[in-house]
């Protein structure tokens, strides 16, 4: 009886997503109609979910990492009773519904994150996967299993063959992640062509060899699918789980079943006989049976009854574990609502005398101090920990053998790295930073942007911010990144000049609920600028960074004359230049274009007064984005093209950041 009404519901999801697909004309039908089984077998019956709290904190996790096959997950949410609507479903891909083309976080109860970008939800599950192990290693006590959710992920020959996924999948093996299983919907059809033509793998063995259990499976059999699924499921030995389950795409539409056109939304014109083939009614489109309604309305039931029970554990754990518990809710808090500039200040000590530090280690100072504070703080790297310096100490190392450490050491995986720390955020119990070198973030670049359009408050650690690298040459050089990064909407990049600027970038990070922050940070020492203005105190410098930018020199006339705006390691040269210049100089510091951009008019105002036409931007670094601040009449010490190997201040210098030129450019300015 339960595989007849599971077999039903199977095919009703089919329709749904056939008929949303054909009234827009536009979607995806492969993997809804293909992978039909697996989500009766998921939804209706093995995922331990509560529709009514689609939030709750040891729900399982299921992630759709081929975003495209989207009408799958919106079909079965609405079967399953989450709040998403018959309406809901008609709205599939218009502006505003909570249906759009790929799945995206926040728009509809049950997406767990922004999935499309192929290969990235395989290492989001990984980020959860972690997330829960973590949470389970800190917060469970013999007599209490508040956490033993199990993440799920569904991904087709797309996914895997993304370089990503082989560096996740890698991860998850030598973390031995067995909360984890990933069900790869092997059809043998890419867009363009038979996977055949592109992949000759053996994908089995290439998982089992990185420490994953794998099994194949018929994945239009329902017992063979529940089977798996639920042997993966309790199966705790150490080893993530593989299910390739040979599917055929665009099953049950003539013409298109198993061919690349099925990959498409052609194939929702063929309806009528799809609807037929299934058992559907044929004069009626968006179906659903009286009897999967009641069947999916009992099963809700027991999982909204399973999930209150839940809560009775969870508050005599709370009750038992005063401390882990608040420990646990200031966790969440800090995860979904920052800490505030004024908290997050007030946990950084002042630095003490004029310090001459590189902004990396004045930056990884203001990192620990603020983690012994917040113990939800999590740090990872891309095997960079002793040169990015973002190494929590004395809160371990997270492995196989402890679940509880807060560093992650990834390994040389900077794209996999971004995509599991999204996860991580995603999952809302912590708050996470990722450290490489700056020039090597483009290998995370695909990851931040989904960070940013999916509003998720991770930190980037990117040091050795310039040419001031020196000897390692161009290829280690960024020129172009920090300009890269800046045009990324909803990305803060801040690149701080000293150590109290560095304080100011840490604090702007963890305020953010609404999106990543790159922090810019140098290799080599820099000066305090207090050394030159010491009237520049720790306060004034913070908050200075918290706006964006600041006046950090202030002319002695009634106006200034020039105006000098700089970042990171240049300011110093530009108050050095400016005390050369003598009066009417004013210096500005601009850590954040972001930031800076988005105060009010009065304060953009009182920094770059619009009477001061003569304006000089410094930076080593492209110079495209700084026109924006000198306008027409202005002028721009920049880089815009490649370094070359030699000693750092020699290059720096060789390429104009130094003062004379400063000065000099000054002075034609002036003219």
């Amino acid at each position: 009886m339960k595989a007849d009404i599971l077999q039903r519901a199977a095919n009703e999801a089919r329709g749904l997503a056939v008929d949303a697909i054909f009234d827009k004309a536009s979607g995806h039908i492969g993997l809804p109609l293909g992978c039909a089984e697996i989500g009766a077998v998921l939804y209706g019956e093995l995922l331990q979910v509560n529709p009514d709290e689609p939030r709750w904190l040891n729900r399982d996790r299921f992630v759709l990492s081929g975003g495209h096959g989207s009408m799958f997950l919106y079909a079965w949410l609405h079967l399953s009773g989450y709040d998403v609507t018959m309406e809901d479903v008609r709205a599939f891909r218009t502006r505003g519904s909570r249906t759009p083309g790929h799945p995206e976080f926040g728009c509809c109860p049950g997406v767990e994150c922004t999935t499309g970008p192929l290969g990235q939800g395989i290492a989001n599950a990984v980020g959860f996967a972690i997330s829960a192990k973590h949470a389970a290693a800190r917060y469970n006590t013999p007599e209490f299993e508040i956490f033993n959710q199990t993440v799920y992920c569904l991904a087709g020959d797309g996914c895997i063959q993304e370089g990503i996924s082989r560096e996740a999948v890698a991860i998850a093996g030598t973390l031995r992640l067995d909360n984890l299983v990933l069900i790869y919907d092997a059809n043998g059809i890419t867009l363009d062509a038979p996977v055949e033509r592109t992949q000759v793998d053996d994908i089995a063995a290439c998982f089992s060899a990185q420490g994953w259990d794998a099994v194949a499976i018929d994945g239009h059999d329902l017992q063979s699918v529940e089977n798996a699924l639920r042997t993966a499921r309790l199966e705790r030995n150490g080893r993530p789980k593989l299910i390739i389950a040979h599917t055929t795409i665009a099953r049950g539409v003539p013409g298109f079943e198993g061919t690349t056109k099925g990959h498409g939304e052609g194939g929702a014109k063929a309806w009528e006989s799809a609807h037929a083939h299934w058992g559907l009614p044929t004069d009626q489109r968006y179906y659903v049976s009286a009897e999967v309604r009641e069947y999916m309305a009992q099963l809700k039931a027991q999982r909204v009854a399973a999930c209150a029970e839940w809560h009775s554990l969870f508050a005599a754990w709370q009750q038992a574990y005063p401390e882990k518990a608040a420990e646990l809710e200031s966790g969440m808090k800090l995860a979904t609502c920052g800490l505030s500039a004024e908290a997050s200040g007030a946990m950084i000590p002042p630095f003490e005398g004029e310090p001459k530090l590189a902004t990396r280690a004045s930056a990884a100072q203001v990192e620990n101090a603020i983690s012994t504070h917040c113990p939800a703080l999590l740090s990872a790297s891309a095997d960079l920990f002793s040169s990015n310096k973002n190494y929590l100490k004395d809160a371990g190392d997270f492995s196989a053998q402890n679940y509880a450490g807060r560093n992650f050491w990834f390994g040389i995986r900077e794209h996999a790295m971004a995509a599991i720390c999204n996860g991580i955020a995603y999952d809302g119990l912590f708050r996470v930073s990722a450290g490489t070198f700056c020039v090597f973030v483009d290998y995370m670049r695909a990851a931040i942007r989904v960070a940013a359009l999916a509003h998720l408050p991770v930190t980037y650690v990117l040091t050795h911010d310039s040419v001031a690298v020196g000897e390692d040459g161009p290829t280690h050089q960024p020129v172009e990144t920090v300009t890269g990064l800046r045009i990324i909407p909803n990305l803060d990049v801040v690149r701080p000049a000293d150590e109290e600027e560095a304080a100011g970038a840490w604090m702007c990070a963890m305020e953010r609920t609404d999106g990543p922050t790159a922090l810019i940070l140098t290799r080599q020492n820099v000066s305090s600028l207090a050394t030159i203005q010491p009237e520049l105190s720790a306060q004034v410098r913070r908050e200075g960074t918290l706006r964006g930018a600041y006046v950090a020199r202030r002319e002695t006339t009634d106006e200034p004359r020039l105006i000098i705006l700089a970042a990171g390691s240049e300011v110093i040269l530009a108050l050095q230049a400016a005390a050369e210049l003598g009066e009417g100089v004013r210096v500005v510091s601009m850590p954040s274009m972001r930031r800076f951009n988005q105060q009010s008019e009065a304060y953009r105002e009182s920094v770059l007064p619009s009477s001061c036409t003569r304006r000089l931007a410094v930076e080593a670094g492209k110079s495209d984005l700084w026109y924006r601040y000198v306008g027409s009449q202005g002028s721009i010490i920049g880089i815009d093209h490649f370094g070359f190997s030699a000693p750092g201040e020699q290059v720096f210098s060789e390429l104009g950041m130094n003062v004379p030129n400063i000065v000099a450019h000054a002075r034609q300015l002036c003219k």
